[in-house]
C-alpha cells in the first residue's frame, strides 16, 4: 500500500488524487498556490457528489475517501512520506525539471517519481535526478475518474521493477495500463494529436464547417467526441505544444501544426477553459 503525493492540483492533478483515494489511498495534494488548492478540493467534494447521485459511491464512502486527501502548499512537506510522488503540473520542460530536481532531493530515497505529462521525455527529466531508474512517466486521460487507460511510459533507465509496480498500482485503481516506450508523444498523442491537425487543416481549408467534421468523426468513426471538440477540451495551447514536441522530437514535417491552431493560440483563444475555441462556450456550462 502506498503514500501518494500529487504535484500540482489543477483538472488532471486533482483527478489523479480523486481516484487514488477513492480506492483507499492516502494522499497529499500539493501546491504551492493557496487559491488552486481550495478550487480543487471543492471539485474533487462535486465530483465525489456526482458518483453519489450515479450510485457509483455511497454517501459514507464519499465521505470516507475525501477525507484521505490532505491539501498542503510545501512539497518538502508533502513529499517526505510518499512512497509514489505523481508530478501533474503544467506541461513545460523546464517547469517539470525544476520540480523533480526538488523532489530528487527531499523524497524518500526509495521513492518512485511519476510525471503525468503527455508529451515530454521521460529520459530527460530523469536524467536531471539522482534517480533515473525510479524516474516513469504515469499518463492519466482526462477526466481521470472516468477514464480507464495509464500510459505508463518507460524511461532509458527506467527499472523493471518499477514499470510492474506501477502496472500492479494502476490495476488496483480500475485502470488498464499499456506500457510504451519513452518516443515523442509516446502512443497517444503521436496517433492523436495528428488526426486532430489534420481537422483543423481541413477547417481552415474551407473542406467542411467543425460541426460537420465533428459529426462526421462520431457518426461516420465511432468517436464519441469530434477532434475539434476535444481539442477544445484539451485545450488549443496544450495541442499546439504537443505537436511542437512531436515535429522537433522526431523532424517530420507531417507534425508541423496548422496555421490555424497557431493563430487561435496567439489570439488566446484556448477552448473550453478561455470560453471560446472551436465552438463558444461563454453561453454554456460545459465540465470535463
Amino acid at each position: 500500500m502506498y503514500k501518494i503525493a500529487v504535484i500540482g492540483a489543477g483538472t488532471m492533478g486533482n483527478g489523479i488524487a480523486h481516484v487514488f483515494a477513492q480506492h483507499g489511498f492516502d494522499v497529499h495534494l500539493v501546491d504551492v498556490n493557496t487559491i488552486q488548492l481550495e478550487k480543487a478540493m471543492l471539485t474533487i467534494s462535486k465530483n465525489f457528489d456526482r458518483q453519489v447521485q450515479k450510485g457509483i459511491l455511497s454517501v459514507q464512502e464519499k465521505t470516507n475517501a475525501f477525507s484521505r486527501i490532505h491539501p498542503i502548499h510545501q512539497i518538502k512537506e508533502g513529499i517526505r512520506e510518499a512512497d509514489l510522488i505523481i508530478e501533474a503540473a503544467t506541461e513545460n520542460e523546464a517547469i517539470k525539471m525544476q520540480i523533480f530536481r526538488e523532489l530528487d532531493e527531499h523524497a524518500l530515497p526509495d521513492a518512485i517519481l511519476a510525471t503525468n505529462t503527455s508529451s515530454l521525455s521521460i529520459t530527460r527529466i530523469a536524467a536531471g535526478t539522482k534517480r533515473p531508474s525510479q524516474v516513469i512517466g504515469m499518463h492519466f486521460m482526462n477526466p481521470v475518474p472516468l477514464m480507464k487507460l495509464v500510459e505508463v511510459i518507460n524511461g532509458y533507465a527506467t527499472a523493471a521493477s518499477v514499470t510492474e509496480k506501477i502496472i500492479e498500482l494502476s490495476g488496483q485503481l480500475g485502470k488498464t495500463a499499456c506500457v510504451v516506450n519513452d518516443y515523442p508523444g509516446f502512443i497517444s498523442n503521436r496517433i492523436l494529436m495528428p488526426m486532430i491537425n489534420e481537422a483543423i487543416i481541413s477547417l481552415q481549408e474551407g473542406v467542411a464547417s467543425a460541426e460537420a467534421i465533428d459529426t462526421i468523426m462520431k457518426l461516420g468513426m465511432a468517436h464519441p467526441m469530434g477532434p475539434l471538440q476535444l481539442a477544445d477540451f484539451i485545450g488549443l495551447d496544450v495541442c499546439l505544444a504537443i505537436l511542437k514536441v512531436l515535429q522537433d522530437g522526431i523532424g517530420n514535417p507531417k507534425y508541423a501544426p496548422a496555421t490555424l491552431l497557431v493563430n487561435m493560440v496567439a489570439a488566446g483563444h484556448l477552448g473550453v477553459k478561455s470560453g471560446q475555441g472551436f465552438y463558444d462556450y461563454r453561453k454554456t456550462s460545459m465540465e470535463v
